[in-house]
């Protein structure tokens, strides 16, 4: 009796092993390294949340091609040297299939080589274009290029007759890939920078940098290059100065809370941005309105607050991914070059079409131009 228990036991304790073990082979690791706190918190925590959220959907509906999805995010509150410690987390202790995030240009940056020599897929939610130009085997990111962003906004400043420009830029990643960007473009577009800054991401006060550029009577127009909550105080003390002139920002401004902390000062503001931010006012037909807008409704009836142009960038890197999934499986060398071969996805931010020169897929027409008027986001229409 007592043996055929022992067997009973032994059975059920290795039926026990074997469905343990089925149910592990089923599930795809995933990473994600954000800044869900700290200063760049606007950018990582809808990030987050957009992650969580569509994985919940997505186990929900049995995973992708059957297999569940363990997504494991790490906050590295804005700061690279976090970013590098769980990153390696990630890579050698979890052995995740890919890696989403980071949030930021300069964490983004931090990462690449280490995804390189890894041989994992990266799929980074920020904007700066030297994160894929040139192009890194294995690095890849969802944001539309900042050479496209400034390029629209000269664009814009041809139509205004504005010549002569101040550019400030926060002390990021961001901020400097920007300032490049904007320097050396500027000429193809007649336009001459007579004024540049660089701040403090963490300032509470840039009067004083306002004041320097606007004793210089030839400017004529204003861009704040930034992705933190400072580039609302910019705009706050150019308009507690008294001066009128016109004020144009980043992508990196397309999340309603940077509106918010500026005030009646944001009024007016001119920037390029993703169509997620004009969703219901996009065309029946267009490729992006029925995701934008079930993206929209999801997310703000989930989390009780307006979505970003940031949140989609992390909705487009799991999407990114998930179809690659879909379409070689979770092996990481079939992942990246699925990945390159993805074409006409529509996502939040555009219609991406990768290829193994172009780790962004996306195009200037991913952009439109925004402005804020009475504390809102609605499309510029021009003056």
């Amino acid at each position: 009796m007592k043996g055929l228990m022992r067997k009973s036991l032994c059975a059920a304790a290795a039926a026990c092993l074997l469905m343990s073990t089925s149910a592990w082979a089923k599930t795809i690791k995933v990473g994600a390294v954000l800044a869900v706190t700290g200063p760049a918190s606007f950018l990582g925590g809808p990030e987050a949340r957009t992650l969580e959220m569509l994985v919940q959907e997505a186990n929900a509906k049995g995973g992708i091609n059957g297999n569940k999805i363990e997504l494991l995010i790490k906050d590295t509150a804005g700061n690279p040297e976090k970013a590098i410690s769980f990153a390696k987390q990630l890579l050698e202790e979890e052995q995740v299939v890919a890696v989403l995030g980071p949030s930021s240009s300069g964490e983004t940056m931090a990462l690449k080589k280490i995804f390189e020599d890894a041989k994992t897929p990266l799929i980074s939610c920020a904007a700066a274009e030297v994160i894929v130009n040139p192009v890194a085997s294995w690095v890849f990111k969802t944001p539309q290029n900042d050479s496209f962003a400034a390029k629209k906004i000269f664009m814009e400043m041809n139509k205004l007759g504005i010549a002569k420009i101040a550019v400030l830029v926060d002390n990021s990643g961001f901020g400097k890939a920007g300032k490049e960007q904007i320097l050396k473009i500027a000429p193809e577009y007649k336009i001459e920078v007579v004024e540049a800054e660089v701040y403090d991401a963490k300032a509470t006060d840039l009067s004083a940098v306002v004041a320097k550029i606007k004793a210089n009577a030839a400017v004529q127009g204003v861009i704040n290059w930034s992705i933190v909550p400072a580039q609302a105080i910019v705009v706050k003390n150019i308009r507690q100065a008294g001066w009128k002139v016109p004020i144009f920002q980043s992508h990196g401004f397309g999340n309603i809370k940077y509106v918010q902390a500026a005030g009646t000062a944001a009024e007016g503001v001119i920037f390029p941005a993703g169509r997620l931010l004009m969703a219901n006012l996009l065309p029946d037909g267009h490729p992006q309105k029925a995701l934008l807008v079930k993206y929209v409704k999801d997310y703000e009836s989930k989390y009780k607050e307006t979505a970003s142009t940031f949140g989609g960038h992390g909705y487009d890197a799991f999407l990114i991914l998930s179809k690659a999934i879909e379409a070689a499986g979770p092996d990481k060398d079939k992942i990246r070059a699925a990945i390159e071969n993805l074409k006409d996805l529509p996502g939040t931010g555009g219609i991406y079409n990768f290829s193994a020169a172009d780790h962004n897929g996306l195009t200037m027409d991913a952009f439109e131009m925004m402005t804020v008027k009475d504390g809102k986001f609605v499309p510029y229409k021009g003056k």
